[in-house]
């Protein structure tokens, strides 16, 4: 057995295949319906996303206000100012609109608030400033539903306010001159939009015709903002990635430059590359930077500012890397690990950064995680909180939120401000909260196969077809399947320090490699004969102009126990390398021989009859035994077998000179040297032992042991060294003798343990664990 590291929850499927008429595989089909595409039209609308699909920007309330009072600033010479935000979400959404009005004619300029000085969204300094600068329109973009108080300002300076913004409203709304927000207008059909997308669609009402050439930009903050791939953000991303593949833009280009990216892009390379690097400028500085790149013209500039982008990304990731070693030392020294909920918190910490460390500590401990850093001039800690899917940090802090100064977010992510001295007190509340609605297995990640699939069902085209489900992303996610008891005929670590596993699993008809990122500790816990069953992502894997067939690991598990086959093997440490933290102990039943020594450093090494020591709780904290030598009787092994239940099974038996099954005297033997000695009347040892070797070629165990039977029988004697035949012994059968009847024993012993097959020991095994085989286990099998 080899449990899987995540809890699998398959989604659900019904047979939904006849509802969507198209000319797709059944796998598509399931897929197009749990995404919530349930017919024809929407299905063939998916999978074909055209930007004539898009819906009128006019359908926006305020749309046309906002448009007459933008195009009246132009006309008139007005100041405009676009007031954005420091993610890659509000930086492209301000890049969206100074190109716009730019290209319109305008008098534009940008402003976007300092991460650490100001914070998220407008301030009244910010527009104090603004008002001073001579701006008399403000257009807000990815920000700005919850600046009542700056709205309100606004107005006492004489400044008109148009607010575009896509965040969740609160239960005032500003009062600005236009408000653009598609959860607040009624007749808008999708509500999902990103600000990016949000700020595209007042572009395309203030040209009058779709601006495809901003295409670029919307596909980098939809993705990076992580709203849902459906609708309207769907065709923006897809036909916004062709736009990056081929962008002509310099500040684009350079971008794709500095991170590598010479082939087409898809949304992982927004999500890993272009978006990090777009967000490290906010993170550690103002985020002009960004802004100037996309709108840089100038291809040597362009390309400079993108080198300067880049190193702010490499010091981000060295700072991130600093602060969570940082946090995984104070979880260690604090003695935090046992905690429902980690929180942390440091003077000194980038508060740019922290939702980053949040992140990584969630995925290393698999419990959420608070990371606060903390400003002693003003006794506040402000920070980043990530969540796993059994605990709402949203709902949660909400019950607490007297603690903090400030708090915002949702179920998986949130921000807050506490009081330096309020930490503590944070600490215990949240996760006296977290005790109360958390068990043992909520905190296991979880993995989410669309449904399980067969080895059967796959090919190529099949593979190509779910691919074209993309892009993935929130709403869409990428498609990971369950293919369950797979039988494999390779399995071996790959990578230049082995820590890559590649399976390669085949029937009678198809083959499937499998490769697992970060996955090479778990080859010497598969056995090559278990049955697997997998999670992962399908693939077709091109290669010197070879396909295959490929499925990247999510995760992986073995239901039944396993039997690690090593008799005979002499170099045993190889094949038990990497499983000395595992809970294994080795038995030994008579001793553990020279060369083998080593063993007593890798694993507890136990005689059977202390398999009992309640001292030792062998029983319970046991999952896998080597079985090192040989019992003297089956029933030894198998009582013990029955007793401890392992998960794994290492039989590494050894038999060195004691080859019993090879060497056992049939009755003629025992016949020819009966009569041997009877005609001789005595026999000198060893002398006369040597002279039988030399004449039947025997071995001295052979005659050693047929004359012990002998003794044991009373059919003769020894005495000062001269064996003598009894005179008249009673007739009794060889089998009579315990020392034969011994040696029966170890025969059995060494047929059943040592000159077994796979199958016939792994039979053994399951009948002293009272296995019952399922069929499809015994077709694996060959049984």
């Amino acid at each position: 057995m080899l449990k899987s590291k995540a809890r699998w929850i398959l989604r659900e499927t019904k047979e939904i295949t006849d509802y969507i008429d198209l000319p797709v595989s059944s796998i598509t089909k399931k897929l197009l319906y749990q995404r919530g595409l349930k017919d024809t039209e929407t299905a063939r609308k998916f999978l074909n996303p055209t930007l004539k699909d898009l819906h009128d920007p006019f359908l926006f309330e305020d749309m046309e206000k906002a448009v007459t009072r933008i195009k009246h600033a132009i006309e008139t010479g007005e100041k405009i100012l676009v007031f954005g935000d420091y993610d890659a979400d509000g930086v492209t959404a301000t890049s969206i609109l100074m190109h716009t009005l730019t290209d319109l004619g305008a008098h534009v300029d940008f402003y976007i608030p300092n991460r650490f000085t100001e914070g998220y969204g407008p301030n009244q300094e910010a527009f104090y400033h603004a008002q001073k600068q001579g701006f008399s329109l403000i257009i807000t973009v990815d920000t700005g539903i919850a600046a009542i108080s700056e709205a309100e300002l606004a107005g006492q300076l004489g400044m008109d306010l148009i607010i575009t913004d896509h965040h969740e409203a609160q239960e005032d709304i500003p009062k600005a001159h236009a408000i653009i927000h598609p959860k607040l207008s009624s007749q808008y059909p999708f509500s999902e939009l990103a600000g990016a997308g949000v700020a595209f669609k007042l572009a395309h009402a203030l040209y009058g015709t779709l601006p495809e050439h901003l295409l670029e930009y919307v596909a980098i903050g939809t993705v990076a903002d992580l709203v849902p791939l459906m609708d309207e953000n769907r065709i923006l991303v897809y036909h916004g990635l062709n736009s990056l593949t081929h962008s002509e833009k310099p500040g684009i280009k350079a971008l794709k430059q500095v991170c590598g990216l010479k082939e087409d892009i898809n949304e992982v390379h927004i999500g890993f590359a272009i978006g990090p690097r777009i967000n490290a400028v906010g993170r550690l500085q103002d985020a002009s930077l960004a802004v100037e790149l996309l709108l840089e013209n100038d291809e040597a500039l362009a390309l400079e500012m993108a080198k300067q982008v880049q190193e702010l990304n490499q010091e981000r990731q060295q700072i991130v890397t600093e602060i969570t070693s940082e946090a995984k030392q104070m979880i260690k020294q604090m003695g935090y690990l046992d905690d429902y909920v980690i929180v942390l918190a440091k003077e000194g910490w980038n508060t740019g950064v922290l939702g980053i460390v949040a992140s990584k500590l969630v995925q290393e401990y698999n419990r959420p995680a608070l990371v606060l850093g903390i400003d002693s001039d003003l006794e506040e800690a402000k920070g980043s909180a990530r969540s796993i899917d059994a605990f709402d940090m949203f709902e949660n802090c909400m019950q607490i939120k007297d603690v903090f100064i400030n708090f915002g977010g949702h179920a998986q992510a949130a921000g807050m401000t506490v009081a330096a001295e309020n930490i503590d007190r944070l600490r215990t509340s949240i996760n006296r909260l977290a005790r109360e609605k958390l068990t043992a297995e909520d905190f296991k990640p979880v993995l989410y196969p669309e449904f399980e699939i067969e080895l059967d069902d796959l090919d190529f085209d099949t593979i190509d077809e779910i691919n074209k489900l993309a892009p993935f992303g929130m709403g869409n996610p990428k498609p990971i399947f369950q293919i369950n008891r797979l039988q494999s005929d390779e399995i071996r670590q790959i990578g230049a320090n082995s820590n890559h596993l590649k399976i390669h699993f085949r029937n009678e008809e198809k083959q499937l490699d499998a490769v697992g990122f970060g996955m090479g500790d778990l080859y010497p816990r598969i056995s090559p004969h278990a049955a697997i069953s997998a999670v992962g992502e399908l693939e077709i894997n091109e290669w010197n102009g070879h396909k295959k067939m490929q499925i990247m690991l999510k995760d992986l598990k073995v239901d039944e126990w396993q039997l690690f086959d090593y008799r005979g093997i002499k170099h045993l440490s190889r094949q038990l390398e990497g499983l000395e933290e595992d809970d294994i102990c080795t038995v030994v039943f008579q001793s553990v021989p020279d060369e083998f020594s080593w063993i007593h450093d890798h694993f507890p090494v136990v005689k059977p009859e202390t398999i009992n020591d309640p001292s030792l709780d062998l029983i319970h904290q046991t999952d896998g035994l080597v079985l090192l030598d040989l019992p003297d009787t089956l029933d030894e092994l198998a009582e013990m077998i029955k007793l401890m239940q392992p998960n794994r099974i290492f039989a590494c038996f050894q038999t060195g000179e004691q080859n019993y099954f090879s060497r056992l005297p049939q009755r003629e033997h025992f016949k020819w040297l009966y009569a041997y000695l009877l005609k001789k009347k005595q026999a000198v040892i060893p002398d006369d032992l040597y002279s039988l070797k030399q004449i039947k070629g025997w071995t001295t165990d052979w005659i050693e042991f047929m004359i012990k039977v002998f003794l044991e029988l009373e059919f003769v004697t020894i005495k000062n060294g001269v064996l003598s035949i009894t005179p008249n012994p009673s007739k009794r059968d060889l089998t009579e003798a315990k020392v034969y009847q011994q040696k029966l024993q170890q025969i059995e012993v060494e047929k059943t343990l040592f000159y077994s097959s796979y199958k016939e020991l792994r039979e053994w095994f399951d009948q002293q664990m009272k296995v019952v085989r399922k069929a499809k286990e015994e077709k694996v099998y060959g049984l």
